[in-house]
């Protein structure tokens, strides 16, 4: 377990039993949860648990402020999709793919880190919010080649045909994943970011290259942030500007970084699961609600109102300021205090 976990252990009861019921309800989610939605909403959290750990490496533990993680995200949709509807649907094509993906994010993670990571936070911010609305239009104008706005459909090998292989070769693939996540940022190498992330000045000062590990850093997050986005195509059998380009994606990433804790790694498991979760069902919960408060008195009646599932991002909104509120370090943090 010591190896497993990289030493990094929960340090608190609650954690620990939190996300024990996480792991156990995506290990169990087809038999558990019956469904196509829940089956979705499962995939949906193991995607989003990789992608929010691979922004709360650059976010959490090193300091680096990117508006441009989602378009990683995109170009790992984007490959697998292009790949499979183009060349066709063969395990071949799928791993060409994923590493003409990968090779394009790695490149263009790295020249944003060398070319912009030695400017101030807000310009950097600036920056990728540039290139990634860039690459966003980029997509949506190249219609003969991305499908533009209608996205891409495609076929995949006959293995994966199966939802149930599909949804644990992605979830496999996730755990593997966050758990080389979880490796990185207790490593030596880890330890420098997060000095980094403390005291730039000081980190350089005893000699470490900030510029080198925040350009590395941010290689390492774009990277599992493409291979979170071809997982995520692969599930869907898509891709397209709004399932993976969409700045309220970048919207939402933050979202479940600050509500499960930055710089701890088990905050994205935290945020990505309660998130995404009420992002499905917090209407449903909202309608029995409504329903349940339709009897009250005549100078209550604007309760029935106030509970309509159209005001659910309204409610969503109210959770993650009373989540910010009480919880400023974030779910994770407050619980291992």
């Amino acid at each position: 377990m010591n190896w497993l976990l990289s030493g990094d252990y929960p340090r608190s009861r609650v954690l620990a039993a939190l996300l024990i019921l996480v792991f156990v309800g995506l290990a169990l989610a087809p038999f558990v949860f019956p469904g196509t939605r829940a089956l979705n909403v499962a995939a949906k959290v193991a995607v989003f648990i990789l992608l929010v750990a691979s922004y709360d490496l650059l976010l959490g533990y090193t300091g680096i402020v990117s508006f441009a993680h989602t378009m990683f995200f995109g170009i790992g949709g984007y490959g697998i999709g292009i790949a499979a509807a183009k060349l066709g649907p063969t395990w071949i094509n799928l791993g060409l793919g994923i590493f003409v993906s990968s090779l394009v994010t790695l490149a263009l993670a790295l020249a944003i880190g060398l070319l912009s990571l030695r400017v101030r936070a807000i310009f950097f911010a600036m920056i990728t919010l540039a290139v990634a609305s860039f690459f966003q239009i980029l997509a949506s104008q190249l219609s003969d080649f991305t499908g533009g706005e209608d996205g891409i459909n495609f076929k995949l090998p006959e293995l994966l045909q199966s939802r149930l292989v599909c949804y644990y070769g992605v979830l496999v693939i996730s755990c593997l994943l966050y758990l080389v996540l979880l490796r990185i940022v207790n490593s030596p190498f880890g330890r420098v970011l997060q000095s980094i992330r403390e005291n730039e000045f000081r980190a350089e000062a005893l000699g470490y290259r900030t510029v080198a590990y925040r350009s590395v850093a941010n290689c390492l997050g774009a990277f599992a942030a493409t291979a979170a986005g071809a997982l995520y195509a692969l599930w869907l059998r898509y891709t397209g500007p709004d399932t993976t380009l969409s700045f309220s994606i970048m919207i939402d990433l933050l979202l479940m970084v600050v509500i499960g804790g930055m710089g701890t790694m088990y905050g994205a498991v935290i945020g990505a699961t309660l998130f995404v979760v009420a992002q499905n069902y917090l209407q449903d919960l909202m309608k029995l609600a409504a329903d349940a408060t339709q009897a009250l008195p005549s100078f209550l009646q604007f309760v029935p109102g106030l509970l309509h599932p159209d005001r659910w991002l309204l409610w969503l909104g109210v959770l993650f300021i009373v989540c910010v509120y009480y919880f400023p370090a974030g779910i994770v943090g407050r619980l291992r205090r």
